[in-house]
């Protein structure tokens, strides 16, 4: 993507979400100004770490003593609770010289869990406060350390390569000389040299796809950056095959909400499913009845009807799971349902004998 797209994609995850955003790019394409740029654009404070400049003192702090016990001061530049909403930038990540700083920052650069601040060593982020990274490629070129698999995992990766119209459009606002911008647009392949392809390898994970579930619940995205910004989670061949089953409305299962509130308007889907995405129900249900195993009377009946429609193997395996929920087994084991699943509890009876 180009800098304004990446402005836009950066926009949307700092102001709606607690993930941080990797701009990973070469030298000049305009990383650090595109952020500076929503900074102001948002009105956000921004800090700029060089993280290659920086030991682990400048990012933790210099301990010291209080009575019995041991403290770290605040670095002059951790944002305080009180600050307006700031964002940290954290810069040449992958140039820290020494690897215990790469190590310190590893925590800062993990979003938090659920209901946790954001942290670096003894000192918490308050949770408007929010982080970047950008990198150069480490392709050879830079002089940048690997950055491991666990830590990449933990940001979403935004590539943003050289556009000669984006670049135009900048030059045209800010009054860039006459003559480079005529050069330019005569020999727009002088703009620069792109380098290495731009690919960190994502590969998918768990914590990948609950990132890529954050973003889908809180952001909004144009659909042709859609499948860069997840392919910088869960990697090109994850996101295109997830992007592509999403388009495809044939290929999307029966939700477990639409089995148990709206039986009557999917039963003819479910019935006509798939084996796959029958299977991909299947477990849905399942899911949500760990997760929430009260159900109302209607649910009840819902519930049993689509127990009722599926091929015998299936309904017997989904019986013997639901059966080791309580709540749920004690609905199954109702005389009124008998019908139906008095076979399948019949033949885990035998099996358990």
């Amino acid at each position: 993507m180009n800098v304004e797209q990446m402005k836009l994609v950066v926009r949307e995850i700092l102001t709606r979400t607690d993930l941080t955003p990797c701009i990973v790019g070469h030298r000049g394409v305009g990383k650090s100004a595109g952020i500076l740029q929503v900074c102001r654009e948002a009105g956000l404070n921004y800090v700029s770490l060089r993280l290659g400049q920086m030991e682990v003192g400048d990012l933790v702090g210099i301990p010291y003593r209080e009575g019995e016990v041991m403290r770290w001061s605040r670095p002059s530049w951790w944002p305080l609770d009180s600050d307006a909403p700031t964002v940290v930038h954290c810069d040449e990540l992958n140039r820290a010289q020494q690897e215990d700083t790469l190590q310190a920052i590893f925590q800062f650069v993990e979003p938090p869990a659920a209901g946790r601040r954001r942290a670096l060593h003894t000192h918490q982020l308050d949770p408007r406060h929010k982080v970047v990274v950008t990198i150069n490629p480490p392709d050879g070129t830079y002089q940048v350390a690997t950055l491991d698999r666990a830590l990449l995992d933990r940001m979403v990766m935004v590539y943003v390569e050289t556009d000669y119209s984006c670049w135009a459009r900048h030059a045209e606002k800010n009054s860039f000389d006459a003559d480079v911008r005529q050069f330019l647009a005569a020999h727009s392949q002088m703009l620069a040299r792109q380098g290495s392809p731009l690919d960190m390898q994502m590969e998918p994970s768990e914590r990948a796809w609950e990132m890529v579930s954050t973003l889908r619940r809180n952001c909004r995205f144009p659909r042709d950056l859609e499948m860069e910004v997840y392919a910088g989670i869960v990697g090109n061949e994850a996101a295109a095959l997830f992007l592509q089953w999403c388009t495809d409305n044939r290929a999307r299962p029966v939700s477990a909400d639409e089995v148990l509130d709206g039986w009557d308007e999917v039963e003819e889907r479910v019935r006509a499913q798939r084996d796959d995405l029958q299977a991909a129900t299947l477990n849905l249900l399942v899911a949500r009845l760990r997760h929430q195993p009260r159900l109302s009377p209607a649910q009840e009946r819902n519930l049993v009807a689509y127990i009722d429609v599926l091929p015998r193997d299936l309904r017997f395996g989904l019986v013997k799971t639901l059966l080791k929920i309580p709540a749920v087994a004690a609905v199954l084991s109702k005389d009124e349902y008998d019908a139906v699943v008095l076979d399948a509890i019949a033949q885990i009876s035998r099996e358990a004998s």
